[in-house]
């Protein structure tokens, strides 16, 4: 059996991005989401969650490129001190290199994780799942106190970032080839990962599909991704949103890309390979 969950990220961050995501729950494969709690448009995207009861709704854990929900003495360790702003690192490469050195405080993590997902559950939001923004717990010295403040906090479940690699697609999409081989690197990491998650007595899935066409997701790349899943639970993260003038103020790389994976996303056609190649749609609810 070939199970997918279709996980859509950054609820919160525009209103534009909110209500993309509704409609590609309503109107398309959508099953679950994560949502920001220090995201601008946390208060649009709320009430949506809330009413939209088959969705299934996690916290999007922010760590780099966005404020902490904490006060500075919280997250000393957290926050770009040369910025001056109080902002995390707007770089994953700075912040990968701080926590692999042992500069992050990993009791700050957990702290921080947790007045995240306080933040979700005290507006009434039934928190399924974490995953992080820009993957960050692909790292173990994130992935420790992520995984304690999920227990801390009864959530569950936690994404799996990692997943198989097609070098195939390469020649089709020649442009993926720095992506392709910063997550072929990262995956060394995939063992470890699942030895934490079973030690916590989280769920996760089988890992994630699609994470090298972030940002390039189409109609040919997503069917690639279909036909060469393998058995067993996997999720698929995708962003849709619409590319307006609020997502014009906001840092992010997937402009575009957003309303693409949007009209993909929302197509009869998409649902027709799913369908094909007897793949089950689930959620993240369905899977704690």
């Amino acid at each position: 059996m070939r199970r997918l969950i279709v996980n859509a990220d950054d609820f919160g961050l525009t209103q534009g991005v909110n209500r993309a995501i509704v409609e590609s729950h309503y109107h398309g494969i959508v099953t679950s989401s994560t949502l920001m709690a220090n995201g601008r448009a946390f208060e649009d995207a709320v009430p949506q969650a809330k009413s939209a009861s088959p969705l299934s709704v996690g916290c999007h854990v922010v760590l780099v490129d966005g404020v902490p929900i904490l006060d500075r003495k919280q997250t000393s360790t957290l926050v770009d001190k040369a910025a001056g702003d109080g902002h995390f690192y707007e770089s994953l490469t700075n912040f990968a290199l701080r926590a692999v050195a042992g500069r992050i405080d990993g009791g700050e993590i957990e702290a921080e994780v947790i007045a995240q997902i306080r933040k979700l559950q005290a507006a009434g939001v039934v928190v399924s799942h974490l995953d992080t923004h820009k993957h960050t717990h692909i790292f173990p010295q994130v992935l420790r106190p992520l995984l304690r403040a999920a227990g801390a906090c009864g959530v569950r479940a936690v994404r799996n970032p990692f997943g198989p690699v097609r070098f195939s697609v390469l020649t089709k999409r020649p442009g993926l080839w720095k992506r392709y081989g910063q997550v072929a690197i990262l995956n060394r990491l995939g063992g470890r990962f699942r030895r934490s998650v079973a030690d916590e007595g989280l769920l996760t899935t089988d890992g994630t599909v699609g994470v090298v066409a972030t940002g390039a997701m189409d109609s040919y790349l997503f069917e690639q991704v279909v036909e060469s899943l393998p058995e067993g639970t996997w999720e698929l993260v995708c962003h849709p949103g619409y590319n307006d003038a609020e997502l014009g103020n906001v840092r992010t790389r997937l402009r575009d890309s957003r309303e693409v994976e949007l009209k993909l996303l929302t197509s009869p056609t998409t649902r027709e390979i799913l369908n094909r190649n007897h793949v089950q749609l689930i959620s993240y609810r369905d899977l704690a």
